[in-house]
């Protein structure tokens, strides 16, 4: 179907059309992303919006030709070699719009450096940025201020939905949390560019919720770790485009007794439906996203934070005698399991004992301590053998938002104990990064893969987003090929 037709068919069946049940929780959330407008989106929360969206494109940049996503884009392509849509960093190479969100996902993914919801896991950016991109290469012109709208709307459904299946609760039963909201939130960004109304929007999320999925064991050895994220980009916007035309979706898919989405994913664990519409266009959830600091899973960063405080009150590795690190359930399960050589990168970055090694030893946990040299490195091992970690009961029962709570004991070897709790750790709660410093972020991250040029013109776009009369002005600047960021 042409560009033309794709948007005729799309008018001619979103015409206005309620949702199944509009005062249900799908009708309620379906209604709001249909009728939200640029214009309803506080100043502030847009302005975060942008900065999100450049920490997200930062990311893509750095895993675009990591070795685990030149991999990926070899598999894919040989599978799904024709296409309009383009990969970022890859020099022009395209592919069909859901392979391309699948592997423009795996870039923003790719290193473990993108955002996360400290209540509801998942990586945002990893799923809305690249259903809109697959989408925008279909739909023509797309302008910046529907793509910064898209991208508001997705990040305001993701979290929302997690929280309705109890966000962390998620982890700690060993699903892959983001995989399993993220359908929903890729379904919200692409059909906006769609033009879906309140009834489209129900069938696309009912189209993605029945695609969720994700198993958390992919955090140990395997690659598809990178990629899980990219999964649910990739059916958020097969179901945005399938509802575009008039196919029809799982109706009411967050009430339904039997099959539905919370029923299924929340059997036993009481899900809440009412958090998935509670105040809608009042409360904005894309404030309370978090970006990274550190290379690493974002329920370890306080771990990784009160480790870089002891070092700074001057614990030294070579006088660590044992080290004990107390968690929450979620971030106990995910990251508190016994590390063991060989460990690949992807290992490294879920697990506690070796970030917490690593933050003592270089006051960092960033791209170079996930080298290989460094994995394999005897003063890291000899840390990681030292380290304790617990399941602190206590933590489950504070309030959501301290949930991420982690405490580091460490014993030197003259007896002296010093430790350090930390509650809201870096990039979360009143320790958020401000816009100033995911600009930062940015330009460290790619100084040493782009030009200094396109560094600067990509910043200024992002960050004028609502202004650019056509995304592909965009798209111009994230395709010509970066170069690796670690071998």
């Amino acid at each position: 179907m042409t560009v033309s037709n794709i948007k005729k068919v799309a008018a001619s069946v979103n015409t206005g059309r309620s949702a199944t049940d509009p005062d249900g929780p799908t009708g309620k959330l379906a209604t709001w992303v249909a009728n939200t407008s640029l214009d309803d989106v506080p100043y502030e929360v847009r302005d975060r919006a942008r900065h999100l969206i450049l920490d997200g494109v930062a990311c893509a940049l750095v895993g675009a030709q990591l070795p685990v996503s030149r991999k990926g884009v070899d598999g894919i392509t040989a599978l799904d070699d024709a296409g309009s849509a383009e990969l970022i960093g890859w020099g022009g190479l395209t592919t069909s719009p859901p392979s391309a969100a699948l592997l423009n996902s795996s870039f923003i993914q790719g290193f473990e450096l993108d955002d996360y919801h400290p209540t509801a896991p998942l990586h945002s950016n990893a799923i809305v940025l690249p259903a809109m991109l697959g989408a925008a290469s279909r739909l023509g012109k797309v302008t910046g201020a529907d793509f910064l709208l898209g991208a508001i709307l997705g990040y305001e459904t993701g979290p929302r939905v997690g929280m309705a299946l109890g966000g962390l609760d998620m982890l700690s039963r060993g699903w892959h949390s983001g995989t399993v909201f993220g359908p929903l939130a890729s379904a919200a960004a692409a059909g906006k560019l769609y033009g879906l109304d309140a009834a489209g929007f129900e069938d696309a999320f009912g189209i993605g919720a029945t695609q969720a999925c994700g198993l958390m064991a992919a955090q140990f050895e395997s690659m598809v770790k990178r990629m899980q994220h990219g999964f649910a980009s990739r059916n958020g916007l097969t179901g945005a485009a399938l509802a575009a035309v008039g196919y029809v979706g799982i109706k009411r898919v967050f009430e339904r007794k039997y099959g539905g989405y919370l029923a299924a994913f929340g059997e036993g664990h009481n899900p809440d439906a009412t958090q998935i519409y509670a105040r809608l266009g009042d409360f904005w959830e894309t404030n309370r996203i978090a970006v990274k600091p550190y290379s690493a899973m974002g329920l370890l960063h306080a771990a990784i934070d009160s480790a870089i405080a002891l070092r700074e009150q001057g614990v030294k590795p070579d006088e660590v005698k044992s080290i004990e690190i107390d968690m929450p359930e979620a971030a106990y399960g995910h990251g508190g399991w016994k590390a063991e050589r060989p460990l690949e990168a992807i290992g490294a970055q879920m697990n506690v004992a070796y970030t917490v090694a690593v933050a003592l030893l270089d006051g960092n946990v960033l791209i170079d301590e996930f080298a290989a040299d460094k994995i394999n490195s005897d003063e890291v091992w000899n840390l990681i053998d030292r380290t304790t970690t617990r399941h602190e009961a206590k933590y489950d029962a504070l309030p959501v938002e301290e949930r991420l709570t982690t405490r580091v004991v460490v014993t030197l070897k003259d007896g002296s104990v010093h430790e350090k709790t930390t509650v809201h750790p870096r990039g979360t709660g009143d320790r958020q990064l401000s816009n100033d410093d995911i600009v930062e972020k940015y330009r460290n991250l790619t100084h040493s893969i782009i030009s200094s040029d396109r560094r600067a013109a990509i910043e200024s776009a992002v960050l004028a987003l609502d202004k650019m009369d056509d995304i592909s002005e965009l798209v111009e600047l994230l395709t010509p090929t970066t170069r690796a960021a670690i071998d």
